[in-house]
C-alpha cells in the first residue's frame, strides 16, 4: 500500500517506521530540510522536501496513487488544507488528520476528512471511568456519511436511569444496538429494556445527534 505523511516529526517519524516495518510503501513530505536528512539517515530515501498543503508538491509525490494520506504536522491548518487538497484534487480514498486542539476535531469531520485523531480526546475517552463528564467514547466514524458508532456509559446520576428504552427522547436517525452490561451477555436492547448505572450503549448515530443522544442517555 502507497502511503504519504505530511509532517516528518516526531509523529510522522515514528508512523513511517512503523509503515515500512509492515511492509508498506511511505513517502514523508516535510518543508524543513533538516528532517528530511535526518530520515535519509535512519530510514533512507523515504522523504522529500516541499510544502504537503501545495497542489504541485503533491502531484510531484504521486499522491493520485496513494491509498492512505495522513496529514500529522502540529499545525491544524496545514493539516486540513492538505487533506482537503488529498481528497478533493486527487481523490485519495483514505484521509487522516491529527488534530491538535481538541476543539477543531469536529471542523475537520465537516469538512471531510475521513479520520480525525485528537490525541487530547482520545486519551479522555480511554480513562472516561475517572472523568464523569466524558461518558462518550467514538468507537468508529464513517466519514463522509455523517454516521458514527459510539459507546455512551449510563453515569449515577444520568436521568436515563431507571427508564425504559421507550421512555427516552432518542433522535429520529439514531439506533441503540447492544447493550453491555456487567455479568451478563452483551444483548440488543428492546423498547422495554430498563437501563441501569454503568451499563454501556453502543449505538449508530450522526455528527449532527452526537449530543442530543449523549444529553438523552447521560446527563443528569
Amino acid at each position: 500500500m502507497y502511503i504519504i505523511i505530511v509532517g516528518g516529526g516526531s509523529v510522522g517519524y515514528h508512523l513511517c517506521k512503523a509503515l515500512l516495518k509492515e511492509g508498506h510503501e511511505v513517502l514523508v513530505l516535510d518543508k524543513d530540510a533538516a528532517k528530511c536528512e535526518n530520515f535519509e539517515d535512519e530510514l533512507g530515501s523515504v522523504c522529500v522536501r516541499g510544502d504537503g498543503c501545495e497542489v504541485a508538491t503533491l502531484a510531484e509525490a504521486g499522491v493520485s496513487r496513494a491509498e492512505v494520506f495522513i496529514a500529522a504536522t502540529n499545525e491544524d491548518e496545514d493539516n486540513l488544507v492538505a487533506c482537503q487538497v488529498a481528497k478533493h484534487k486527487f481523490g485519495v480514498p483514505r484521509t487522516i488528520a491529527r488534530v491538535n486542539n481538541p476543539e477543531n476535531e469536529k471542523i475537520f469531520k465537516k469538512l471531510g476528512v475521513d479520520c480525525p485523531i485528537s490525541v487530547t480526546n482520545l486519551i479522555l475517552e480511554h480513562i472516561e471511568e475517572k472523568i464523569p463528564t466524558h461518558p462518550l467514547i467514538h468507537l468508529l466514524a464513517m466519514g463522509e456519511e455523517k454516521m458514527e458508532i459510539v459507546e455512551v456509559k449510563i453515569l449515577k446520576g444520568s436521568k436515563s436511569v431507571g427508564k425504559s428504552v421507550k421512555e427516552l427522547s432518542l433522535p429520529s436517525d439514531s439506533i441503540l444496538a447492544l447493550l453491555i452490561r456487567n455479568g451478563q451477555k452483551p444483548q440488543v436492547p428492546t423498547v422495554d429494556t430498563i437501563l441501569e448505572v454503568n451499563d454501556r450503549i453502543v449505538a449508530l448515530t450522526t455528527t449532527d445527534s452526537e449530543a442530543v443522544l449523549r444529553e438523552e442517555l447521560a446527563s443528569d
